[in-house]
């Protein structure tokens, strides 16, 4: 009986949403647990790691790639069930964002095939946006807030990004009025959101950050450990902290860096990032090394995720281990042209 109640009340919460749904038909007390929203809420507070990649290739179709296919899954991984063709946009903890094509936003969760669909945005936003969603659930929040972050090309300035904001607390979108130069949006790599602050990789060099307490853009400098960096440079959390990883040539060594003094940036101190892991393919199990123009797609504290050509690799930090991921065959010509992170959450919004 220990066990017993061992397992529902402090193991069960912590499985992802795929393996949860088997564990509906053990016994009636475990379903009506599962089937609970107060469940769905501890569940999506504790289960936060990467449970796979939705992406997109060329001809448009959806896919989604587990990164533990007998764990996390999805009924639905093409995303039918959209009233029309969408693109992939953005993902946090287990809610995924996309775009139809006259510009609406949609907000789902994959496992559970909730949909909304969002106000229509007050400016144009063209036709590939930056786009970040922050969805941060709460032990002391009943209702859960989101936000939707859209950096987009100025039709009134050459050369200016813009930003607005949609809040489900007004089911609104807010238009602050900045504007940023010197980042064009093509250059804009996938954005983070950490503490109040969104930060996309522009290049390998900068980075530029939007305060969402102040409404306000600047850039930071990137500050590679080594000067021969070529690869872009890729975003993530890694402690609960900004962390960034680059490749550095030769050699296909990656660094690992958290930021640890964002002030320093203004200071001309070289004590702004901390490098936390450098790994080498003469040391690790990671053939970077061997493979063909590799590039970074994800990372968190457990795991980094690399493509090439069209194939996606996991290392493990901790068992430093590699594995391929079963990725569906793709027609000839066809390539991925987007990816976003994704985890198995039972999350409701």
């Amino acid at each position: 009986m220990d066990l017993k109640y061992t397992i529902k009340e402090q193991v069960l919460q912590f499985l992802p949403a795929k393996s949860l749904f088997r564990c509906l038909a053990v016994c009636r007390d475990w379903m009506h647990l599962i089937l609970t929203p107060s469940f769905h809420r501890d569940q999506s507070l504790h289960c936060r790691g990467i449970s796979g990649l939705f992406c997109q290739t060329s001809e448009n179709r959806i896919v989604f790639i587990p990164i533990n296919p007998k764990s996390c899954g999805v009924p639905d991984p093409s995303l039918s069930f959209f009233p029309e063709p969408v693109e992939i946009r953005a993902s946090s903890n287990g809610v995924l964002c996309c775009q139809g094509r006259n510009g609406n936003y949609y907000l789902c969760n994959p496992v559970t095939k909730q949909l909304k669909i969002l106000p229509k945005p007050t400016a144009f936003h063209g036709s590939e946006p930056a786009v970040v969603l922050i969805f941060e659930l709460s032990l002391l929040d009943s209702v859960p807030e989101y936000k939707l972050i859209c950096a987009f090309e100025s039709s009134e300035f050459d050369g200016a990004t813009e930003f607005e904001i949609y809040s489900s607390r007004n089911n609104s979108w807010n238009f602050p009025g900045e504007f940023c130069y010197g980042a064009k949006i093509a250059d804009l790599g996938s954005g983070v959101h950490i503490n109040g602050v969104v930060y996309w990789p522009v290049g390998n060099s900068r980075i530029l950050c939007f305060d969402l307490t102040k409404d306000r853009s600047q850039f930071l400098d990137n500050n590679p450990d080594e000067p021969d960096a070529e690869a872009d440079c890729l975003l993530g959390t890694f402690d609960g902290k900004l962390c960034k990883v680059d490749i550095k040539l030769p050699g296909y060594q990656v660094f690992v860096s958290v930021l640890v003094n964002v002030h320093a940036n203004t200071m001309a101190s070289d004590d702004m990032w901390e490098t936390r892991l450098v790994l080498d393919p003469d040391h690790t199990d990671m053939p970077l090394d061997q493979l063909d123009d590799p590039k970074l797609v994800a990372v968190s504290r457990d795991i980094l995720v690399f493509e090439s050509e069209n194939r996606f690799y996991s290392y493990d930090f901790e068992h430093q281990e590699t594995k391929i991921l079963l990725s569906p065959p793709l027609p000839a010509e066809s390539y991925y042209v987007r990816w976003v992170l994704y985890v198995n959450s039972l999350v409701s919004f």
